[in-house]
């Protein structure tokens, strides 16, 4: 009898799956795989995009043609419910799929910030406080950041000449660098008659918490050339007229914000039953298989793996990046096969270390691994070759 493998989402694990089931057909397993576009962004490329370097197709893995290389059938609707007892789920075209095994790779978002406009609770006229809303620009999720990028650009093109403006990203991980660093050189770019600065805001009192301190020190002293004033042991709370409000009560001043706060997951999910840690993300087994809920998978970004004493951080959890997503694609491909066929699965073991890349929007990047850490434009160019290598893979034409 014919399994009905389902795969929610179109990140970076399912193309593994994909391309696995391409390379070794199974005739006993149905795949379909559901989204809410045929593209799905490689984060790995978007500084690149973000910065000017690259179109947005080149940032994007062709889904629909993968599919069809695999024999998969793909639904351009992202799944909006889910009913683990029942085996279906619901996408937002209102149509049920039934499934005999499921796999999760949907992402993350996150919390976007509290507004504090006093001119609309006290009505026109009535505002206690001088400059407008900041615009804002949410990273997550990413699928629809090319939106939100695109509306931000029209908003700076219509911008008078000569004007000052500083862009505030509130983050102080390697998103929230690397992001502040690619949008400030775009804009530049764009508009060189304005005036632009940067700040950015940490509610850690270091950057690129968990990085070793010569990894740090390079993008400190990129941000610094970028135009970049740190504030650090601050975290941003809300958007108030001219720009964001810290826990504390302070303001600091800005005209466009960057959200790259800590990622959460989809909203969704909260109405399933699938077990959420208190982030809201599907909490799994070395096997990447969902506690409790034999047959139903989760991978990357979505998924909450607690890390065991033999890694690297004990009682911790991984940090939400592509390049983990990367890693357990292969496992979670055999698994899947293997949970199709009744068959015992395997564990996916973390990496102790992994090299990180970090654009800085200059023409150079920052390798970081461990207490490693180097730079220059040879490490941008080495990272664009690792980027373009990755998406030719998945993008056709096919090699095989």
């Amino acid at each position: 009898m014919t399994q009905q493998l389902l795969l929610i989402g179109a990140g970076h694990a399912h193309a593994f799956v994909l391309e696995a089931f391409a390379k070794r057909p199974d005739q006993a397993v149905s795949i379909t795989v559901v989204s809410d576009s045929q593209f799905a962004a490689y984060s790995g490329s978007v500084p690149a995009w973000l910065s000017g370097e690259c179109t947005l197709r080149e940032t994007q893995i062709d889904i629909a043609a993968l599919c069809q290389r695999a024999g998969a059938h793909f639904i351009a609707s992202p799944a909006v419910a889910f009913s683990a007892s029942e085996r279906q789920v619901t996408l937002a075209d209102g149509s049920v799929m039934t499934f005999d095994v499921a796999s999760f790779n949907v992402g993350s978002t996150l919390t976007l910030p509290h507004v504090i406009d006093p001119q609309r609770e006290a009505g026109v006229g009535g505002s206690t406080e001088k400059g407008a809303l900041p615009t804002l620009l949410a990273m997550r999720p990413l699928s629809s950041l090319h939106h939100r990028w695109q509306a931000l650009r029209e908003d700076v093109a219509a911008l008078p000449s000569g004007v000052h403006q500083n862009i505030v990203s509130v983050g102080g991980g390697a998103a929230g660098c690397e992001t502040l660093m690619s949008v400030l050189a775009q804009l530049r770019q764009q508009r060189p008659d304005i005036h632009w600065q940067g700040t950015l805001v940490s509610a850690s009192t270091t950057l690129l918490p968990g990085a070793g301190w010569l990894p740090r020190w390079l993008t400190a002293r990129a941000l610094r050339r970028a135009g970049v004033h740190i504030q650090a042991g601050m975290r941003g709370s809300a958007l108030v007229p001219g720009g964001v409000q810290t826990d504390t009560g302070e303001r600091i001043e800005g005209d466009i914000v960057l959200w790259a706060t800590g990622a959460v997951g989809q909203g969704w999910l909260q109405q399933t039953a699938l077990p959420l840690n208190d982030k809201g993300f599907i909490q799994v087994r070395a096997s990447l298989e969902v506690i409790g809920q034999p047959g139903i998978f989760a991978a990357g970004d979505c998924a909450e793996l607690q890390l065991s004493s033999s890694c690297p951080s004990p009682s911790s959890s991984l940090p939400k990046a592509g390049v983990y997503a990367v890693r357990m694609g292969p496992v979670l491909a055999e698994n899947l096969r293997a949970a199709c066929h009744r068959q015992p699965l395997i564990e996916w073991q973390p990496p102790k270390r992994v090299l990180a890349l970090l654009g800085t929007g200059d023409g150079r990047a920052i390798a970081s691994r461990g207490t490693i850490g180097f730079s220059g434009r040879w490490v941008w160019q080495w990272k664009k070759r690792i980027d373009a290598r990755f998406l030719a893979r998945f993008n056709p034409p096919f090699n095989d």
